[in-house]
């Protein structure tokens, strides 16, 4: 008799008569198949919900951003008022043992590894670049064209301002931040943006330099570079909102430093750099108490970062 008999005339007598051994053993087989029909059903319906939604395709889980490299920054970083810092330019850095928080580098004159060792020291790095004149000597020199170029900056006469409206020159300084990200560094010190302050030779303005300085701190700020104002002390209420601080030299010499002191207002450092030697001597001997005093000792000075430097800005140092 086919097993399937049973299932069809379940009421009738022929049922009845079977062993109950048999019923048993037909009962258990009914049970099995329904149970294995359950289970397929609740694994396909569990698929058809993992795949789809009223039929519609589900995103699937975003691939987490890789990890930047080593040394590269992720956040904007903003430094305290007074925070101690040293600035050496002439040369590639060769004495990290200046006992400040921040070491201010020439971008082009370092290396990845000196930044890394800095980094080590537990020390922030800002790379400075000239991001107003034409410096003959850097390796992007031949990228500029001669309708960037302005007259010779006085006292410096391998320099010519820069057409900062250039889309050409605007180019070649988000390159520069392109570099200063790579290297690792933690901000950026772009000097020459108050060319409107000079005889320009390109009828500069001081619109022309909030444009650019905001401008820069943009880029900067999206490659998660930090960026300061170098001198530039007009155009400050339009541009201290972008800055995270003030590289100032010598508003001491000028009586001018309760212009720079609205980024210690503000809650932002001042860089402060005073020349008491003057243009001509470089030397490592420190300067006399007098001059000292008039560098270091003006009304809010206890707030600023005051270094005294040479004219060149070597690795000598004086603190206040």
């Amino acid at each position: 008799m086919p097993l399937e008999k049973p299932f069809l005339h379940a009421g009738t007598a022929g049922w009845r008569t079977w062993s109950t051994r048999k019923k048993i053993l037909v009962v258990s087989l009914v049970l099995l198949l329904i149970l294995a029909i359950a289970i397929g059903l609740g694994v396909g319906l569990g698929v058809g919900l993992n795949n789809n939604n009223n039929g519609e395709e589900q995103p699937s889980t975003p691939t987490p951003s890789p990890t930047p490299p080593s040394g590269i920054n992720t956040t904007t970083w903003q430094p305290k008022v007074r925070t101690t810092w040293q600035i050496e330019l002439l040369y590639p850095l060769n004495d990290t043992s200046v006992d400040a928080e921040v070491y201010d580098i020439d971008l082009f004159n370092n290396t990845v590894s000196t930044i890394q060792q800095l980094h080590a020291l537990k020390r922030r790095v800002i790379c400075y670049f000239s991001a107003g004149s034409y410096e003959d000597w850097r390796p992007d020199a031949d990228q500029f064209k001669s309708s960037d170029l302005g007259k010779t900056l006085q006292g410096w006469s391998d320099e010519k301002w820069l057409d900062i409206r250039s889309s050409n020159v605007r180019r070649i300084m988000t390159a520069r931040l392109d570099l200063a990200r790579e290297k690792g560094c933690d901000g950026v010190d772009p000097d020459n943006v108050d060319g409107y302050d000079n005889d320009n030779g390109l009828h500069l303005t001081q619109d022309d330099s909030i444009d650019y300085v905001n401008f820069l701190a943009d880029e900067a700020h999206a490659r998660n570079l930090s960026i300061g104002l170098k001198n530039a002390g007009d155009i400050i209420p339009s541009v201290i909102g972008k800055m995270q601080w003030s590289v100032n030299e010598q508003c001491a010499q000028y009586q001018e430093c309760d212009t720079y002191a609205a980024f210690i207002d503000a809650g932002k450092p001042v860089f402060h750099i005073e020349y008491p030697k003057g243009d001509d001597t470089n030397n490592d001997l420190p300067v006399s108490t007098g001059e000292k005093i008039k560098a270091c000792s003006f009304e809010g000075a206890a707030n600023f970062s005051t270094i005294i430097k040479n004219i060149d800005l070597d690795n000598w140092i004086q603190t206040c």
